[in-house]
């Protein structure tokens, strides 16, 4: 296997396993030098990354068009498509992006809180890097750009590994973060870009404990499911968006319909969109409200009682409630109150996003405090769950777990801490 290496020479690696640890290597090497690097400076470089992607605009574009070509080809979803499409707008998304994350507040060596207990040791606790990152992802050729800029605004190294069907957009994406390391003086070895495509890469990513110090996978069910089975270091992850909107028996009718239409059609391959729509039995204008998301090109599949609503609504099934549609396809529900709304939550979300759409303030506050999920919303659509749109500037995804980081994952997520303890002389009985 021959690679590209920084500084444009070229090395003979053996296996992915030996690829994944000669990257791992130098990702710790590199660590180590932007973990200390002023915010300065790691601005200069995202900066002149953004920069770099508006030049060479054509070039990504057509990258992008043959890995559109060859996924057509392949028979990728209408929703993986959508997701690996780029044009002039979303390239300039990337760049807004890129600057976005630029201008934040740098966490590293960021203050937490401090003490002074009886002992008279002074105790902080201060923001560190995580390390070496290691982030797997399919189809999406922004995460290439979003996640090697919070690795490096947050003092880490990345090691990306993009899936097959966007390797020339991400390898056109990455050699523009690459310019941008290079012009602001930092190592080319912080975002690394895995130059294969043999999947054995990521299985020795996932292998790789003590080089890479946490995994972030980004696609389907199948690659999060793989990453969580076989990881030999820690996995900062969701597996599924299973998102519901319930709509109350006061929710205001017209807010209700908008609600519902945003969060399924916006865009409806994204982790955040709609899956399952609740309808309150008393809500006054559930007719409606499933006529216009059917009008909208959305199949709805919906119970007994739904289905008497309109004779569009097609049978739902008992999978349908844990499935993941990422189409123009929502299961639906009528429910019998804000008990069993939660109550059907509870059994079926999967952690991510969950909306209630009331005028009820009392019954917003329990839903807010009851369902169990990383991100709960009132009166909005569920597809605001989003780094961007939480003011993060961009995320490297939507953690559901409990630990180190819940919801969108920015800067803040992509650091730890440690405790700084200065005395005079002080000595333990």
């Amino acid at each position: 296997m021959i690679w590209p290496a920084a500084m444009n020479e070229h090395r003979t690696i053996p296996t992915p396993t030996a690829l994944i640890a000669d990257m791992g290597a130098r990702a710790r090497a590199a660590a180590a030098i932007v973990s200390q690097a002023s915010t300065a400076a790691k601005s200069a470089a995202l900066q002149h990354a953004a920069k770099a992607l508006r030049e060479t605009r054509d070039t990504i574009l057509s990258a992008n068009k043959d890995d559109m070509t060859r996924g057509t080809a392949n028979g990728l979803s209408p929703a993986l498509l959508d997701r690996l499409k780029l044009d002039p707008e979303r390239i300039e998304g990337i760049a807004g992006a890129l600057e976005s994350v630029a201008s934040l507040p740098d966490p590293v060596g960021e203050l937490i809180d401090s003490s002074t207990p009886p002992n008279g040791l002074e105790l902080s606790r201060v923001r560190i890097p995580l390390g070496v990152i290691g982030i797997i992802y399919e189809s999406r050729p922004n995460v290439t750009a979003d996640a090697g800029a919070l690795c490096l605004m947050a003092g880490n190294a990345a090691i990306l590994r993009g899936g097959s069907e966007a390797i020339e957009s991400s390898r056109a994406i990455h050699g523009c973060l690459v310019t941008g390391l290079r012009k602001a003086g930092l190592p080319e070895d912080a975002i690394q870009l895995v130059p294969t495509t043999d999947r054995e890469a990521v299985g020795a990513m996932l292998r790789a404990s003590g080089l890479i110090d946490i995994i972030v996978p980004r696609g389907g069910k199948g690659l999060v499911a793989r990453v969580q089975d076989e990881a030999r270091v820690p996995v900062l992850a969701h597996l599924d968006g299973i998102c519901h909107t319930y709509v109350h028996a006061a929710a205001e009718p017209e807010m209700a319909r908008s609600i519902a239409v945003n969060a399924k059609m916006r865009r409806t391959g994204i982790c955040g969109a709609m899956e399952t729509l609740l309808i309150d039995a008393q809500f006054p204008d559930a007719a409606a409200l499933v006529a216009a998301l059917i009008e909208a090109g959305c199949e709805v599949r919906g119970d007994e009682a739904v289905q008497a609503l309109d004779n569009r609504v097609v049978v739902v099934a008992a999978e349908d409630w844990d499935t993941e549609y990422l189409e123009p396809i929502v299961s639906a529900a009528m429910v019998e109150g804000l008990d069993a709304a939660l109550a059907h939550i509870a059994a079926h979300s999967s952690g991510h996003t969950d909306a209630i759409v009331t005028e009820d303030l009392d019954a917003a506050t329990r839903f807010l405090a009851t369902v169990d999920s990383a991100i709960v919303m009132h009166n909005a659509s569920s597809q605001f769950a989003d780094g961007g749109e939480f003011g993060l500037g961009a995320e490297i995804g939507i953690s559901t777990g409990r630990l180190h980081a819940r919801g969108p994952v920015a800067l803040e997520g992509l650091t730890t801490y440690k405790w700084i303890a200065r005395g005079k002389g002080n000595i333990r009985p």
